[in-house]
């Protein structure tokens, strides 16, 4: 059996509200919560699990990067949702706000943050490495 990633936590200061974009924005579904999370399945194999922070005096979220490979349809889809919710967005990861897409690699791509300052990256053709 090859190995798979099963799920990741994603930090968040309001785990519902992060759920609740993520499954908005990219059409993923809400499993509700489990222990002391909010899971939401992205595919068969893979789910993602809002959690919020340890609370300290100092407690903040430490923005995490988050790349989705998605098909044509799917990038035309998330981006209209994108924009409906006028989302700021961009071509790259230093380019977060210039409201346009990249081409890389044969394929499209754009970046946009989640509630929590999280990077969020949509991808429909793979990094060319080596």
């Amino acid at each position: 059996m090859p190995i798979t990633l099963n799920h990741t936590i994603v930090s968040a200061q309001d785990k519902q509200l992060s759920a609740d974009f993520y499954c908005r924005i990219f059409g993923f579904e809400d499993l509700g919560p489990f222990a002391s999370f909010i899971v939401v399945r992205v595919n068969n194999s893979l789910t993602l699990d809002f959690a919020e922070p340890v609370k300290t005096q100092k407690s903040r979220i430490v923005s995490q990067h988050y790349a989705f490979k998605v098909s044509e349809a799917e990038f035309d889809q998330i981006m209209g949702r994108i924009k409906q919710e006028n989302l700021v967005y961009g071509s790259g990861p230093d380019q977060l706000d210039n409201q346009r897409i990249n081409q890389l690699y044969g394929g499209r791509g754009a970046y946009f943050r989640d509630p929590d300052g999280h990077i969020l990256e949509i991808m429909t053709t793979d990094y060319e490495i080596g």
